[in-house]
């Protein structure tokens, strides 16, 4: 609300965290050149809300805390971007607010500044209770009792981190531990009234208490448990799936939930995005794998004996749900294999990841740390950014596919049950030497291809299967255009290219790496 000393408070608060501050109504003014009085009498208020609306959508871009314009929440569009931020809001009583702006020249307030105080706390009151993550209270103290309220706050709430996937259907990625049920229900259309959660079988118990928090709120919530692992992603399962949604009476307002691995996010996917031509679905990732890859892009699929995800479809989500506590729950084998895409991410775009793994690669296994959240955060930001230039996979985000060609062809022949993460790290290491073959990368780049895996204790290199077995593989990849082969490969660190390889090259690059012939 107008004076209510978000400003003040807002540079205290920032100083007390050593962050930067900003304050909307100054970005205003200092963009157009005018200050808002001149704004709202030359232009209007509904010319005023355009341009706050555009302000504030670059202000969230950065880092630091942010001082909002009382009004600023009239936007939706607003209010949509503030969503999993951490939001304060500032209540005074009417009294105190009219004390604070007597002899304001606040245009708002122009005329009898009692009703108009009353007037917008009317029209405001639900936006403000809407997007608030903590609300603390303001007097005739000083505004650093406000800040300690805020401090205090702030050491009891989980901060939330968000990553917005821009596509034609936007959506974002929240990172955070311990969501509340609101980060389901807030994405849910007003007309939902059926929630469909498949999950896999280690998290069963969780589904059934998510069931039971969206009953209490009035929503038919139904679970389902799909086989564990790349076992659920079958043309019978879905089939199953599919009556499932035909005996609940799914309709196009309703929801799917998946809560699981990479193998779960994808038929829970393709079953929204196949069930009535496309429901909405929230994806719920647990494994550190999936959290980093699998559920964000909107690639959703099965599998097929020809080969992995060759049959789904491109399935948006509403939201994705990255609760960093299901990383307590990982096996090491796990937990282990998932840093293999999250090390592939540093190699093609990202080299702080890796000044980080070569850091202090023991400190990334503590799943309760900040380190491991940073990788997480690094990676899935890398993949929205690729992801909102190129959905179909069409030309960036071919790149997300460094070291796939191979891995997938390990998978394939080692029946789905070899670890994902861990074949990738066997192919980028692959496709480092290819790329060294071609004179694309130094020796010294490929023994630090070596190294970064290894050090995670991921392997390197591939022995079981002959290059002739693999190469047949190879040549089914949905990569492959007219029967060439086609590999990312790195042309300098986080340079990443595709070519075409011939299957010599691929032969010549195994036998140098003691592969089968």
């Amino acid at each position: 609300m107008p004076a209510s000393g978000k400003s003040r408070v807002g540079r205290e608060l920032a100083a007390a965290l050593g962050v930067a501050h900003r304050d909307s109504d100054s970005l205003i003014e200092s963009s157009q050149g005018r200050s808002i009085p001149e704004i709202f009498t030359s232009n209007g208020e509904a010319a005023f809300r355009t341009i706050e609306e555009e302000v504030i959508a670059q202000a969230l871009e950065l880092p630091g805390v942010l001082s909002l314009g009382g009004g600023a929440l009239i936007s939706a569009r607003t209010r949509e971007r503030l969503r999993g931020r951490c939001v304060i809001y500032i209540e005074a009583e009417l009294s105190e607010l009219l004390r604070r702006a007597a002899g304001s020249t606040r245009p708002l307030l122009a005329g009898n500044a009692e009703e108009r105080l009353k007037e917008l706390w009317e029209q405001r009151k639900d936006y403000f209770r809407e997007v608030a993550s903590v609300t603390v209270q303001t007097n005739a103290g000083p505004s650093q009792e406000v800040v300690q309220q805020i401090l205090g706050a702030l050491g009891e709430i989980t901060m939330v981190r968000t990553i917005p996937v821009e596509v034609d259907q936007p959506y974002d990625v929240l990172i955070a531990r311990d969501f509340p049920i609101a980060a389901i229900t807030e994405k849910l259309r007003e007309n939902a009234t059926k929630i469909l959660i498949l999950c896999a079988p280690p998290l069963h118990t969780y589904a059934l208490s998510m069931m039971r928090k969206l009953q209490d709120l009035g929503y038919t919530a139904i679970t389902h448990v799909l086989p564990d692992g790349e076992d659920a992603k079958t043309i019978d399962n879905l089939s199953d799936l599919w009556d499932l949604a035909g005996r609940e009476r799914i309709g196009r307002a309703d929801c799917v939930v998946a809560i699981g691995g990479g193998a779960t996010t994808d038929v829970g996917g393709f079953l929204a995005a196949s069930w009535l031509r496309g429901i909405d679905f929230i994806a719920v990732p647990t494994t550190l794998l999936a959290m980093v890859d699998a559920s964000v892009g909107g690639k959703t699929g099965i599998n097929t004996p020809v080969g992995k995800n060759l049959v789904g479809a491109f399935h948006s989500p509403r939201r994705v749900i990255v609760d960093l506590d299901h990383l307590k729950t990982l096996s090491e084998q796990d937990y282990r294999a998932g840093l293999g895409e999250v090390v592939k991410c540093g190699f093609i775009a990202d080299p702080r990841i890796l000044e980080i793994v070569e850091s202090d690669p023991e400190e990334i296994f503590d799943p309760r740390g900040e380190v491991i959240a940073e990788l997480i955060e690094r990676s899935i930001a890398l993949k929205a950014r690729v992801v909102s230039m190129d959905l179909h996979e069409s030309g960036p985000r071919e790149f997300l596919n460094y070291g796939h060609t191979l891995a997938h062809a390990i998978e394939k022949l080692e029946n789905f049950e070899f670890r994902h993460g861990e074949a990738v790290a066997i192919g980028c290491v692959f496709a480092a030497n290819l790329a060294h073959q071609r004179g694309l990368l130094t020796e010294e780049d490929v023994l630090r291809h070596e190294h970064d895996f290894a050090s995670l204790g991921l392997p390197t290199h591939y022995l079981d299967a002959s290059i002739e077995d693999l190469l047949n593989v190879m040549l089914s990849d949905k990569k492959v255009r007219a029967g060439v082969l086609r590999f990312v490969l790195l042309d300098g660190i986080d340079n990443p290219v595709t070519l075409p390889i011939t299957p010599d090259e691929v032969r010549v690059c195994a036998e140098s790496m003691g592969m089968k012939h």
